[in-house]
């Protein structure tokens, strides 16, 4: 199964799908808060002389929060969340010490961090039956088990989450969503791939990430790595991006897959560094999508990955273009700003092909450039589009940020980056995607310095 969910058998997976799709038909996720929610919050923690209390709706990958007292998480990672505790239960979960409960090793880091020792949770429910959420409360100290009439009241309250929600679907109805919907997914219906196929791979662990390394110019030493997905489809074989990731977007899709390569990334630099704490200067990126910056959560996100992986936030680079920002500049700017108080690095890729680059170079914090691949193929065209890349290594200069440099090909264009002083790159001429298997390999040569270009196919194959 993906880190991003959790483990399940068929039958599992046909209630976690009837779950997930009662979840989407209330369109409650990423919504703006509403007060009768923060009542119901507010509500519970004064009843149960909580510290804080939070209701939260929980899909394929991550708990989001819809209304939180005295907390400012807004998003956690799915995989060992109290949620999966309750929605395996099927019931309540109390548990007054979570010092001496041992369901909840794997939950310790988290709660721990956040101050936590003791918590309560009950299910929202669809009008199904189906757990679409929960709500929950949380003590600083151990506190004593809650008597049954307390749980009950404590579920009375969850009840009124549940009839908010109804409420949103009746108002939905008439307003003709439910329509819209189902038109949408009869289109998706009839081409390969739809929607229910890339769930299906994310289910059964189709995905997989390929690693392309980052280079030191002057020295060919290995940096980083840019992480890249594939789809390794059991009868059509290894399956492009391209080919999947415009629909994974369009279906929102693109969330719990995602979320699924910020776990996988993070778990993979911990591999690495558990092999050789030498690589804990490593940097993986991950390419981040346009729908992942309308979640005013993905700090919290990231943050719980990083904590959950034992790994530093230096260690873990996020990428974006500027279309993917464009879209909700308000949202982007904040998203951007918890990041980077967490402490990753922010990468601007394709820089070049936006409409208005240099504006976002002075609203965005970004620590890195990365040229679009574009400008390195023309360079060696002549004196203009060399002097167009130089002047982009300097403009980061300036601005005190790093240059990579996308899709070096050829020597002559290793050459002319160094003599501009472009300091990093990545490319086919170095080497192509690969494996993590195959990365492991060159992580183990001397000083990570790659042989000479002639060599690298060779090394790669």
């Amino acid at each position: 199964m993906p880190q991003a969910v959790v483990e399940m058998d068929e039958t599992d997976w046909q209630q976690e799908n009837a779950r997930l799709a009662a979840l989407i038909s209330t369109d409650i996720l990423d919504t703006p808060p509403e007060p009768a929610y923060d009542d119901i919050t507010r509500l519970a923690a004064e009843y149960f002389h909580a510290d804080s209390a939070s209701i939260s709706f929980v899909d394929e990958s991550r708990v989001w929060m819809k209304s939180c007292w005295h907390m400012t998480i807004r998003e956690l990672p799915r995989k060992n969340s109290i949620f999966d505790m309750v929605l395996a239960e099927d019931a309540p979960m109390i548990v007054p010490d979570i010092y001496r409960n041992p369901q909840c090793d794997m939950l310790l880091p988290r709660l721990i961090q956040h101050g936590i020792a003791s918590f309560a949770g009950v299910p929202v429910r669809s009008s199904e039956g189906y757990i679409l959420g929960m709500l929950i409360i949380f003590h600083r100290e151990p506190c004593q088990d809650m008597p049954p009439d307390a749980i009950r009241t404590l579920e009375s309250l969850a009840d009124m989450v549940s009839s908010q929600l109804e409420l949103r679907m009746l108002r939905k109805a008439l307003n003709g969503n439910g329509q819209r919907r189902a038109h949408a997914a009869e289109t998706a219906n009839q081409s390969w791939p739809n929607s229910a196929d890339l769930r299906q791979a994310l289910e059964q662990n189709q995905f997989v990430l390929y690693y392309q390394p980052e280079i030191d110019l002057s020295t060919r030493r290995i940096v980083g790595l840019e992480a890249l997905i594939r789809w390794t489809h059991p009868e059509r074989g290894l399956i492009p991006p391209m080919d999947f990731i415009p629909l994974a977007e369009e279906s929102g899709l693109i969330l719990p897959i995602g979320d699924w390569v910020l776990s996988e990334a993070c778990n993979q630099i911990q591999k690495w560094c558990h092999e050789d704490p030498r690589h804990v200067s490593l940097r993986i990126d991950v390419n981040l999508s346009a729908r992942q910056f309308s979640r005013q959560g993905l700090a919290d996100h990231v943050e719980a990955l990083l904590v959950q992986a034992g790994i530093s936030s230096s260690q873990l680079g996020l990428e974006m273009t500027e279309f993917s920002i464009i879209p909700n500049m308000r949202i982007a700017l904040e998203v951007l700003g918890s990041l980077r108080r967490l402490g990753v690095s922010l990468l601007m890729d394709d820089f070049g092909t936006g409409y208005s680059s240099l504006s976002s170079l002075h609203s965005f914090p970004f620590d890195v450039l990365k040229i679009d691949r574009s400008f390195i193929s023309r360079m060696t065209e002549g004196d203009q589009p060399l002097q167009i890349v130089r002047t982009i290594v300097e403009l980061a200069r300036v601005m005190g940020m790093d240059v990579v440099a996308e899709g070096i090909e050829t020597r002559e264009q290793y050459r002319l980056l160094r003599e501009i002083n472009c300091r990093y790159g990545q490319g086919f001429f170095f080497a192509r995607p690969m494996s993590a298997e195959a990365v492991t390999q060159l992580l183990r040569l001397p000083g990570r310095i790659l042989p000479e270009p002639e060599d690298v196919e060779l090394a790669c194959a």
